[in-house]
């Protein structure tokens, strides 16, 4: 099984210690955003989200790796792709790897 790295950042598995490097590829969440009004003098706006983007069709034994909010975005109609499990954070709370995945 291949598993493809489709976010901005390596990915570490820290129980096996999996290093997964960016490939190149980056999957989203396409958005558009609209004004909704004012907070005072600020601008305050709303966004719609649709659906993920950049994501290849799928291709038997390749797992793709994508944030959380793309698999979210997905809703279960992709059995191919999996984001980062639970994260472990350094002291600065920056992330430096992940307990297995999610589907």
């Amino acid at each position: 099984m291949e598993l493809i790295n489709l976010t901005p950042h390596k990915i570490k598995e820290v129980e096996t210690g999996a290093v997964f490097p960016v490939s190149g590829l980056v999957a989203r969440v396409d958005f558009e955003t609209r004004k909704a009004g004012n907070i005072g003098d600020i601008a305050l706006y709303k966004r719609a989200y649709g659906q993920p983007v950049g994501i290849p069709k799928s291709q038997a034994g390749v797992i793709y790796i994508v944030s959380n909010m793309v698999l979210n975005a997905l809703n279960g109609s992709r059995k191919d792709v999996v984001a980062p499990g639970e994260l472990i954070r350094n002291s600065e709370g920056n992330p430096t790897g992940c307990i297995g995945f999610v589907c």
